[in-house]
């Protein structure tokens, strides 16, 4: 994991463009060209693990959901499962033949990890989330079933001619006429014949008609015998170098696997680095999509302040003109208050005038009875005089 740790910070070191490339596995002994892992599915879920003391309880592994990515090794033809929180790979499991996915909920499954020593648990969020992980698990594990098989009838196939050959070599010294015996009699350890002293016997039981004298007979089965020795110390030298063979093959072999594991951790190292860079490449995509989305808010955060501010503008406009209005209105009715005040006096002058003008009336009324009443007197005295004046004509 240390080690993982320091692939990942020297590659976080480099430029953005390089971390959005593949990650291309150098080729060795045991592969031809580069090997690139590339996620075949993802979903999210939350991540749990198996209590390594009680073996009941489950524990938390991310504090979130977190992406869980199916991953397929073109070179090696292995399916893994692996998710990362931030740099940390929390779950690292190669699929194989015997692992069993179990749906032990509507919405949680798990499934055990014999070379990790621990069970997996995955919470989903949904019930189609853990069904569609159930079924690409099924799925997953068949593809390595078969390529487990292939890979064992390659080697069966690569195995049994080296066999073959080495078989013909040792009988190909042999034919028929000189070994008359089964498979099984000509592959044990090569030793002095049996067989050939029982034809000696055959004669004398089926008498058989042939016309060979007794001496032919001794000399066809001395050459016999002589080529069986021969024969039997090829076979002894082919097995010693068959056996010599056997132990440079064992000694090959234990290198090869010293070479296998070796570059077994190389790789699982490359891919710790490879399914981060993968992660980190969807979570950038997220990031970018985030983004985006806020910069929209943002314009749009960013307009509403400018209408704000012409809201503000207009308001503070407003203001000022009410503080107008509010002043005018103030002298105004400062202004009304003083007309009223005017019209009160005025009305007061006014009924003072008509009281005026009412008494003035009385008075003219009373003047103008005082003035009839004269008139009639004048009249009455007019009448008298004109009287008089007749009369003393």
């Amino acid at each position: 994991m240390h080690v993982c740790r320091d692939v990942w910070e020297a590659v976080s070191n480099l430029p953005g463009t390089l971390l959005h490339q593949p990650i291309h596995i150098p080729s060795t002994s045991f592969s031809h060209g580069s090997a690139v892992e590339q996620p075949i599915f993802s979903t999210r879920a939350h991540v749990f693990q198996i209590d390594p003391t009680t073996k009941k309880n489950w524990v938390p592994t991310s504090k979130h959901a977190v992406t869980v990515s199916y991953f397929y090794d073109s070179t090696r033809n292995v399916y893994r499962i692996i998710s990362l929180d931030g740099s940390k790979a929390i779950i690292n499991s190669t699929i194989t033949p015997n692992m069993t996915f179990t749906k032990t909920s509507q919405k949680f499954g798990q499934w055990a990890d014999s070379r990790a020593n621990t069970v997996y648990g995955l919470g989903f969020s949904s019930e189609n989330h853990l069904l569609k992980f159930a079924e690409k698990f099924a799925e997953f594990k068949e593809a390595a079933r078969l390529a487990k098989e292939k890979s064992q009838e390659k080697m069966e196939l690569t195995s049994t001619p080296s066999q073959e050959s080495a078989t013909g070599d040792l009988q190909s010294p042999l034919t028929p006429e000189s070994i008359n015996g089964t498979d099984d009699e000509r592959g044990t350890t090569p030793e002095t014949p049996q067989h050939p002293p029982e034809p000696h016997a055959e004669p004398s039981q089926n008498q058989l008609p042939f016309s060979h004298s007794s001496s032919s007979i001794n000399k066809h089965w001395e050459a016999e015998l002589a080529a069986l020795k021969g024969n039997n110390a090829k076979l002894t030298a082919a097995l010693l170098e068959s056996t010599a063979n056997v132990k440079q093959w064992k000694q090959q072999l234990a290198a090869y696997q010293e070479e296998a594991e070796r570059l077994h951790k190389r790789v699982t190292e490359l891919e710790c680095v490879s399914g981060q860079t993968t992660v980190i490449k969807s979570q950038k995509t997220e990031l970018n999509h985030t983004i985006e989305e806020l910069e929209l808010a943002l314009k749009g955060k960013e307009e509403e302040l400018e209408r704000l501010k012409e809201e503000v503008e207009s308001a503070n406009e407003f203001q000022t003109q009410k503080e107008s209005l509010t002043q005018k209105l103030q002298e105004t009715e400062e202004r009304n208050q003083t007309l009223e005040a005017q019209l009160g006096e005025l009305e007061q002058r006014l009924e003072g005038s008509q009281l005026e003008r009412e008494a003035f009336r009385k008075s003219l009324r009373s003047l103008l009875e005082l003035l009839d009443g004269k008139i009639f007197e004048l009249t009455e005295l007019r009448d008298s005089l004109a009287r008089l004046i007749e009369g003393s004509s």
